[in-house]
């Protein structure tokens, strides 16, 4: 699953509706501007309308390069399904997709160094490349390419999310995907589920009583007696425990995740609050501390990346997770076709003393990835329209649904997908992907709130986590984009801080006891202190009330 924050002001909503008001009489000034790979005699860009979609304009063939900073990204073989062949045959883009092969950081960083970027770069919001991309003007202002190319981009974006990501500098230069403002929250929000889940491999679990886990004692006890039963899946070590992987910076499952089950406050009286430092936290930090003593962690999980844990959660080898569901669909998909009982289901997981209920994050504004459009960009024109396109609904159905009588039929004035795509896409998600390519296999720009409308009614072995988190998902926008990046002060502090929890975090677990524990816990919170948390610390809680003041904004 990381919080940043940037400011909204009055005045660039109002420039972005003045800009949507003017843009008809502006259009044939805007016709004349050429793009990024245009020289002197270059056919001039075509007008583009603010009443049309300006991806209509120019559907000549272009190819643009997609930069994906996620090393386990596998939708790259755009053109090769019906749906990447008929949005090209339909807006004349071809994509080339870039993936980082190791390490995402130093592959984006060097790209970074060299000064010269791909023509579009996905990335997680929270990374911090993204404002060195924005500092090293390498990304252009996605609302001056909308004014000079296509100002129907302001009318199927949205005013909050733009407003959320307005730079210093009045400049928009990433836009979000799976992003949900308080608003949205409020409208959709009875059916938002949370991708935050504790499972269990259900045959295991039911096999040994459906313990309960919620306890540090319970949770030991359960472990412990998954190994004993089950030494060993299909000749392989049972793996009592499995976890997102670590990273330099530390671990999603043992920090925003865990709290979370905890229901351990985000801030109290206004304040932000150090979760890292709650007992509760502490508590069940030691609780992990005791079960890797017992051997009860296996030392793969300190080591694995995505691609390694994704093999094995389709062996079946892992008896209990505290993970994101999304990431093993395909997974669980092996093993429900395998057998429907070999599956994972979500349990109540981790508790805090009183037993309180799961406070889970659901969809923020931030959303998850951003998108941004290179400097070197070779065609600026056609590069904002075709995101115009995506970000659009007309583009969020064709790139969810497919092509009509291919992948999906209209069913009494709704798109529904075909018998034979559907029965893919419940069994075998790689499957489905290769052969058909619809349902966010390209989720650069996927937003829910619309898609939502035309998506299936969920099945197992997917509904029955789904629904477990109903209820207790919330919106945490405000907390979003907190951290200071970047070469400030804040910034540098920060990245030494994190990386030095990415350091402590798994010698807290490898602690040979309790005592040792707190030694190596004491001397980070005594680092942290030397290196400057404080002035994160204010950094921090004044980007929160920034928060908080822009999202009351209408």
């Amino acid at each position: 699953m990381k919080m940043k924050a940037s400011r909204w002001y009055k005045p660039a909503l109002a420039l972005i509706t003045a800009t949507i008001l003017t843009m008809t009489t502006a259009c044939s000034y805007f016709g004349g501007s050429k793009s990024a790979s245009e020289g002197s005699n270059a056919t001039p860009v075509k007008q583009a309308s603010a009443n049309e979609p300006g991806w209509k304009v120019d559907t000549s063939p272009i190819t643009f390069d997609w930069y994906m900073n996620f090393s386990w990204y596998t939708g790259s073989d755009w053109g090769k399904d019906p749906t990447s062949q008929y949005i090209t045959k339909k807006t004349g883009v071809s994509l080339n997709f870039i993936v980082p092969a190791g390490n995402e950081n130093e592959k984006l960083n060097t790209m970074i160094a060299s000064g010269k970027l791909p023509d579009f770069i996905t990335l997680a919001w929270g990374e911090d490349a993204v404002k060195k991309m924005i500092e090293g003007k390498l990304v252009l202002p996605l609302n001056e390419l909308a004014k000079q190319y296509d100002p129907y981009f302001f009318k199927v974006t949205d005013p909050a999310k733009l407003a959320w990501y307005t730079q210093p500098d009045g400049n928009v230069y990433g836009y979000p995907n799976a992003s949900s403002s308080p608003e949205d929250f409020e409208k959709y929000g009875e059916n938002y589920v949370s991708n935050q889940v504790f499972v269990v491999r259900k045959d295991m679990y039911e096999a040994l009583g459906k313990p309960d886990m919620r306890t540090p004692e319970g949770f030991l006890k359960a472990l412990e007696m998954a190994k004993e039963k089950f030494p060993q899946v299909n000749g392989q070590p049972l793996i009592p425990l499995g976890m997102h992987e670590f990273t330099e910076n530390g671990n999603y499952s043992l920090e925003s995740y865990l709290q979370n089950f905890l229901a351990l406050p985000m801030e109290k009286d206004g304040k932000l609050y150090d979760r890292t430092t709650d007992p509760e936290y502490i508590r069940w930090l030691k609780t992990l501390r005791q079960a890797n003593q017992e051997g009860l962690l296996a030392k793969d999980i300190f080591i694995d990346k995505r691609s390694q844990m994704e093999e094995k959660i389709a062996q079946g080898r892992y008896f209990a997770m505290l993970y994101q569901r999304s990431d093993f669909n395909t997974q669980q998909n092996a093993l429900y076709a395998s057998d429907p009982n070999s599956v994972y289901i979500a349990v109540d997981g981790p508790s805090n003393a009183k037993m309180d209920q799961p406070v889970l994050s659901g969809p923020v504004i931030s959303g998850w990835t951003v998108t941004l459009i290179s400097k070197d960009v070779k065609d600026k024109a056609r590069a904002i329209r075709f995101l115009e396109y995506m970000i659009s609904e007309e583009g969020q159905k064709d790139m969810y649904m497919g092509e009509e009588g291919v992948t999906y039929d209209m069913v009494d004035g709704k798109p529904q997908f075909k018998p034979d795509v559907l029965k893919t896409l419940n069994s075998d998600r790689s499957a489905f992907d290769t052969k058909y390519g619809a349902s966010h296999k390209y989720w650069m720009q996927m937003n829910t709130n619309i898609t939502d409308q035309w998506k299936p009614e969920s099945v197992e072995p997917f509904k029955q986590m789904e629904e477990w988190t109903k209820g207790k998902t919330v919106s945490r926008s405000e907390f979003d984009q907190l951290n200071p990046t970047g070469n400030s002060p804040e910034g540098i502090i920060n990245t030494k801080i994190s990386q030095l929890w990415g350091k402590t975090l798994p010698r807290l677990l490898l602690a040979s006891s309790d005592a040792e524990f707190d030694q190596i816990f004491q001397d980070y919170l005594n680092k942290r202190e030397e290196y400057g948390f404080a002035k994160v610390q204010a950094y921090q809680q004044a980007e929160y009330e920034k928060n908080l003041a822009k999202l009351k904004e209408k």
